[in-house]
């Protein structure tokens, strides 16, 4: 079954992840990525452009498809971060997040909502993905074999 996910990044990084079709999660550690299974959907939250600095972003600001096993990869000299492959929506647009804070069910807590994204990657609901999809002008694909 797909499950849905949220990553958390700095508005750079996520460029940069879907310049090159990757995702990375929790700084490169392999648990957060190893828990994305083919077939998954991600859509990536950024809080700020850069990595605790540069201006906010405070939106959702890309969503994909995962399309391939965990790899490593040399970012730099002794940095080989764990990453999968995502087939991202170019047409995808940025969502800010206040506008649907009220509808997104993993944020009990609007006056708190930013609680959920510390945890850096999280699985959602298909439903509030959607909400986050619409917004982002993608709809996700149908589930198969339901009835």
């Amino acid at each position: 079954m797909r499950k849905y996910w949220i990553g958390v990044a700095a508005g750079a990084h996520v460029a940069k992840g879907v310049a090159e079709g990757f995702a990375q999660l929790g700084h490169g550690k392999h648990t957060p990525v190893q828990r994305l299974s083919l077939g998954d959907w991600i859509a990536y939250y950024a809080p700020r452009e850069g990595m605790g600095e540069g201006a906010p972003v405070q939106a959702f600001v890309a969503i994909g498809e995962v399309t391939s096993p965990v790899y490593t990869a040399q970012q730099a000299p002794g940095f080989c971060p764990y990453r999968r492959d995502v087939a991202y929506v170019a047409t995808a647009r940025p969502a800010p997040i206040r506008p649907l804070l009220p509808r997104l069910k993993f944020i009990p807590d609007q006056t708190h909502w930013g609680m959920p994204f510390r945890r850096g990657a999280f699985a959602v609901s298909r439903d509030d993905f959607a909400v986050i999809a619409g917004a982002m002008g993608v709809s996700v694909p149908a589930e198969v074999g339901l009835i």
